[in-house]
């Protein structure tokens, strides 16, 4: 009798459970070699779907086939806990007699971690413990009776892995556990569980859906591992040969001799020759306009060639960032086949998953066409955001943890490190931390103003003499091309009189840069100006706005001051971090240093002029009561300046100077040092001791072993599942919609045109990367405002968001009233 795994859509060519079994293992194996566990992930993937070899499960398959039309209920046959229980029930008994106590814990932990991953791969990672001192992880492996697991075991030791054959497999399983958790670093014992049961499931989740997809689309598992495996160092090398030709070119301009671009050169020759030593946590601490990305993606490529690293990721706070930093390498490289950037995703996930879809692992659907094309990061050059980064972490769902295994091996660049989430900082030290530690990584903290990152009680562990750059103090003084005027502690600006000062300042400057903390005081400042503004171009900028269009306005403003034209922009602070963009004055609304150092970068960047001003101004209108951070920042700043304006000699007598931004930092961390562990109200716990506190500090192993007056068979008792349901980046959820922006081909109105028919798995994937760049995120009240306005549809079976024609305006854009009198939505 043949054993169904899959069937294929276009042919009903069938995939026999023992193929897509070996398969998975195959693949797994390469991505566990990352950090040296090829074993234990092989061993995830080849016991995975040990389910589907029961006769229930098969007539459940068949009979879907057969009626395509009234299925079987979904998740009627529950194919995931075979393999866990298997593995628990092989090798997490106490023996009889004398026995090998260390022995024992490493079978233990490995049966925890890798049935864990199997059990879970439908949904995530489940709590071995949770808030109701249940372990749902228990019930699935010990105490759920599986009719025809019996013979499902026989068949798997017949038809995919031999019995004394699959006992030397896990011995080798042990021997890699036992090796890592001996490795010479002072994490906890559950920290290095936690990521390492992380990287087994995003190993097993991305072998999983591979394979699934391969067979899909009749290609051969083989030749993808050739690809996965493919040596990077050679292109690595042609692109480290294509930038040092750009290099040259620069070095040859004109210009090439001034004191600024000397500076940058030198600059640049020093991370050439720390890209030299070994892969660790290091900081770039070029000031802005110093060519950051251009010496940061040298040390990369020179990294990458000297330690045969797979991957160059950047990591940046805003989209507008990635935009930028992207094109630039881009246009270096020549080679766009080979740049992913991920701004968000297009895709709502499924985190509660469940046993749901096991019937669409079987039969391919509009769902689980959208599994398979979501992106796994394993693009040489890959450019995405600080969420995205930290999703892959803690986030629920499958989509973000398939993509952490391709973090390994990587050099890993931070841009603008400072805007790392205060409530997410202890979060972000241990993930980096592993990334340097096990998945042999090479992290750089890129920023012009460095944030103390081990002054927090999680501290970041950054190597000894870590930055790049010789003499910061020097530098940071050549670099100075303005002056900050205090205005902020002097008196308070509306609307009306900021628009008024902004007219006074654009009749000395041309062109005038305003930043606000809200998009709120953004839009009615834009609105005010443009009523009264007569010829002088006003320009928009905010997250309201999707990558796209903002690049169009970027585009438009850059031209207006390249022809010295006047020119205003508003903008929240996404233009602050990163925008390569020069005006004559920058306004900056009162802020934390960092972020008002950032909004002096966007002010005589290139040093065209000898000095000029940016203005600090304390907005009344904006509201902060839900933005914690920017306004703990501004009240540390204000004292600051207030320090200055009394004696001119402290804080190095420069409110921007290091000795400023090291006692800013301090000050900060210190004011929100009980939000760094990511404390959840709800649940009254800190996220990290969901997480990785040990069996003493656990409330939830201690009230269980009192109400139950015994000890919880498990060595682990974390909560992996409920710290993922209580995670978000950004505290008030959001939902990626796409916008209709734009006319031509390949833009917003034609991608939401096209998601609207039928498309195979690989077009889909193409569809959803060009999507991204007309998408914008909405927080749930939008989301219910657009519902009542009829300002958005949906998609594949509502896992894909759009907006009606009306509710997007090509001035500012999403317009929640969807006010346009004959909105209509184009298909």
């Amino acid at each position: 009798m043949q054993y169904i795994a899959h069937i294929r859509e276009s042919d009903q060519e069938i995939q026999t459970v023992a193929e897509h079994l070996l398969e998975t293992r195959q693949l797994a194996e390469t991505y566990g070699d990352k950090i040296g566990i090829r074993h234990i992930t092989g061993l995830a993937g080849m016991l995975h779907d040990l389910g589907k070899y029961t006769e229930k499960f098969q007539n459940y398959i068949r009979l879907a086939v057969q009626n395509p039309d009234n299925p079987p209920k979904r998740g009627s046959v529950d194919h995931s806990s075979a393999g866990g229980k298997l593995l628990f029930n092989l090798f997490h008994i106490q023996p009889k007699g004398t026995f090998d106590k260390q022995d024992l814990f490493i079978k233990y932990v490995l049966t925890e971690v890798v049935a864990n991953a199997i059990i879970s791969h439908h949904s995530y990672l489940q709590d071995f413990l949770n808030p109701q001192l249940e372990s749902r992880f228990l019930y699935r492996v010990r105490d759920l009776e599986i009719e025809g697991f019996e013979d499902a075991v026989t068949l798997f030791y017949e038809q995919v892995m031999e019995e004394s054959t699959f006992f030397d497999y896990v011995n080798q399983a042990k021997a890699e556990l036992d090796q890592y958790m001996n490795r010479d670093d002072e994490a906890d014992f559950e920290l290095k569980l936690m990521y390492l049961s992380k990287f087994v499931f995003s190993a097993l989740i991305d072998a999983d859906r591979t394979n699934t997809r391969c067979f899909e689309e009749n290609k051969n598992t083989g030749d993808k591992i050739a690809v996965e495996a493919m040596n990077y160092q050679k292109l690595f090398h042609e692109y480290y040969e294509k930038l040092m030709m750009h290099i040259k070119s620069l070095q040859a301009a004109k210009d090439a001799n001034t004191p600024i671009n000397l500076l940058r050169k030198e600059m640049s020759e020093q991370c050439e020759q720390f890209a030299e030593r070994p892969s660790g946590i290091h900081t770039l601490s070029i000031p802005t306009g110093g060519g950051k990305t251009l010496a940061s993606f040298r040390y990369a490529l020179k990294h990458a060639v000297t330690f045969k690293k797979k991957h160059i990721i950047y990591v940046v706070p805003f989209t507008t960032i990635i935009e930028q930093n992207a094109r630039e390498v881009r246009e270096i490289i020549v080679d766009d086949a080979n740049i992913l950037e991920h701004h968000s995703n297009v895709v709502m996930d499924d985190v509660e998953e469940g046993e749901s879809n096991e019937l669409e692992d079987v039969v391919v659907s509009t769902r689980q066409k959208l599994k398979l094309a979501k992106d796994n990061w394993d693009s040489p050059i890959i450019f995405t955001t600080m969420v995205q980064f930290l999703n892959v972490f803690y986030a629920g769902g499958s989509r973000n943890i398939r993509r952490l295994h391709n973090l390994s091996e990587s050099v890993i660049i931070f841009d603008e490190v400072q805007k790392v989430p205060t409530h997410c900082i202890s979060l972000f030290n241990q993930a980096v931390n592993f990334l340097k530690t096990y998945a042999h990584s090479g992290i750089v903290l890129c920023t012009a103003t460095q944030p103390e990152l081990d002054f927090v009680h999680n501290k970041l562990e950054i190597e000894p003499d870590a930055e790049m750059v010789h003499d910061l103090n020097h530098v940071i003084e050549a670099f100075k091309r303005v002056e900050i005027v205090d205005k902020a502690t002097d008196m308070k600006f509306n609307t009306e009189k900021l628009a008024d000062f902004v007219e006074e300042r654009l009749a000395d400057e041309q062109s005038v840069l305003v930043i606000l903390n809200t998009k709120t005081v953004v839009k009615n400042l834009y609105h005010r100006l443009k009523e009264e503004s007569g010829t002088v171009p006003i320009y928009h900028l905010s997250t309201s706005m999707c990558p796209a269009h903002r690049n169009s306005i970027l585009e438009k403003v850059k031209n207006h001051l390249q022809h010295k034209e006047p020119v205003v922009c508003i903008s929240t602070q996404l233009i602050e971090a990163g925008v390569d963009i020069s005006f004559k004055c920058v306004i900056r609304s009162l802020a934390g240093l960092d972020s008002i150092a950032q909004a002096a970068g966007r002010c005589n960047r290139h040093g065209e002029d000898r000095m000029k001003q940016v203005y600090v101004i304390d907005h009344e209108e904006e509201d902060l009561k839900r933005l914690k951070e920017i306004r703990i920042g501004k009240e540390i700043s204000r004292k600051m300046f207030i320090d200055l304006k009394r004696n001119k000699t402290c804080l190095g007598g420069n409110v921007l100077s290091a000795q400023s931004m090291e006692i800013y930092f301090q000050k900060y961390y210190s004011e929100l040092k009980t939000d760094l562990n990511y404390f959840i109200p709800k649940l009254r716990k800190n996220m990290t001791e969901l997480l990785y506190t040990n069996r003493i500090e656990n409330t939830y192993f201690q009230s269980y072993c009192k109400e139950n007056e015994t000890i919880l068979p498990l060595f682990l008792a974390n909560s992996y599942r409920t710290a993922a349901d209580h995670f978000q980046v950004i505290e008030d959820h959001t939902t990626a919609v796409i916008v209709p922006y734009g006319d031509g081909e390949k833009e917003g109105k034609e991608i939401i045109a096209d998601l609207n028919g039928q498309q195979s798995i690989e077009d889909l994937t193409d569809l959803l990367r060009r999507a991204q760049q007309f998408t914008i995120n909405i927080f749930n009240y939008e989301k219910d405002r657009l519902d009542q306005n009829k300002g958005l549809v949906s998609f594949l079976d509502g896992k894909i968001y759009a907006l009606t024609d009306g509710a997007y305006d090509d001035s500012y854009g999403l317009n929640l009233e969807n006010d346009s009198l004959h909105s209509r939505f184009i298909l």
